[in-house]
């Protein structure tokens, strides 16, 4: 029988590149029962594993002997002194852009891409150098049993490319494969994953 983890997110995107990761492992990942009608609990964290933490201990104590799984992830920019960061999903909101609330779609991802385009506009292309990192924590019965954490690095470019991927994939640039994470097919970019390499870098530390 497959070891079967919860993840605490309803991220269609972040559960894709989990499932993705746990495959090869003969483990089953699924989305917390209930998530939706749990009220998310404040992400006071000035880092990705203080978020992650205190996710994963809170997310934990809804499903009683289960390992939850709870991330914090999004991406660093040097030039910007770490920025986003924690507030990489936050990142326009935080600077007022945000869609009105009778408006049809979310356009969050479009909001952040542009806040973080225009914080850059005067950064050199030798200066752009930028990473996703996830950090992922698994705990049970509000006990932290285990963390790991995995990244990818690459360029923030001065214009969207790719239609793919989600956040700001279109801007992040691999100079190794010369596209973005936008660009690259699935199978490549889910073989790059930092959620990927944080949550390899996790099951020896379950004992898996």
């Amino acid at each position: 029988m497959a070891l079967r983890l919860y993840a605490a997110t309803t991220s269609q995107g972040k559960l894709r590149d989990f499932r993705t990761a746990a495959a090869k492992y003969a483990i089953d990942i699924d989305a917390l029962p209930g998530l939706e009608s749990i009220p998310a609990p404040e992400e006071t964290g000035t880092t990705f594993a203080e978020n992650a933490r205190l996710k994963a201990v809170y997310y934990s104590e809804f499903a009683p002997d289960k390992i939850v799984l709870a991330d914090d992830s999004g991406l660093e920019v040097d030039a910007l002194n770490g920025q986003p960061g924690v507030r990489s999903a936050r990142f326009a909101a935080d600077a007022g852009l945000r869609d009105s609330p009778d408006a049809a779609t979310d356009n969050t991802d479009v909001w952040n891409n542009i806040t973080l385009l225009q914080r850059m506009v005067s950064v050199p292309a030798d200066q752009r150098s930028a990473r996703y990192r996830c950090v992922l924590v698994a705990a049970r019965n509000g006990q932290v049993i285990a963390s790991a954490d995995g990244s990818v690095e690459g360029v923030i470019l001065e214009a969207p490319r790719g239609t793919g991927g989600f956040g700001y994939d279109p801007l992040f640039y691999l100079p190794d494969l010369e596209q973005t994470m936008a660009e690259i097919d699935l199978e490549t970019k889910l073989s790059l994953s930092h959620r990927g390499r944080a949550f390899w870098s996790l099951l020896p530390k379950l004992g898996l």
